[in-house]
C-alpha cells in the first residue's frame, strides 16, 4: 500500500531529479522509492556507509568525484547547517 509523504528539496536538486526519472521512464515519486528501498535493503550503520557515489553518479553529468568527510564531523549537523542557508 503507498502512502504520501512531504519531503522538502532544493529546488535545483528536484529538476535534475525529475529530469533523471523521465528520462528512465519513471516518476520522482518512484526514483526516491527506488533509493530509499537501496538504503534499507542493507544494514547500514551511518550514513558515511552509504554509497552515495554511486547515487550521484546516476544523476550527474560529467565526471563525479566524492569526497568522503571526517568520520568525527556530524552528518546531521552539517545538514541542518546546510538548510539555514
Amino acid at each position: 500500500m503507498d502512502s504520501k509523504i512531504t519531503l522538502s528539496f532544493d529546488q535545483q536538486i528536484i529538476a535534475q531529479a525529475k529530469e533523471f526519472a523521465e528520462a528512465n521512464n519513471m516518476s520522482l515519486s518512484r526514483l526516491t522509492e527506488f533509493l530509499l528501498s537501496k538504503v534499507v535493503s542493507k544494514r547500514y550503520r551511518s550514513l558515511d556507509e552509504l554509497p552515495v557515489s554511486d547515487w550521484v553518479s546516476m544523476v550527474s553529468e560529467g565526471e563525479v568525484q566524492y569526497t568522503r568527510k571526517n568520520a568525527s564531523k556530524s552528518v546531521k549537523k552539517d545538514y541542518l547547517d546546510s538548510r539555514k542557508k
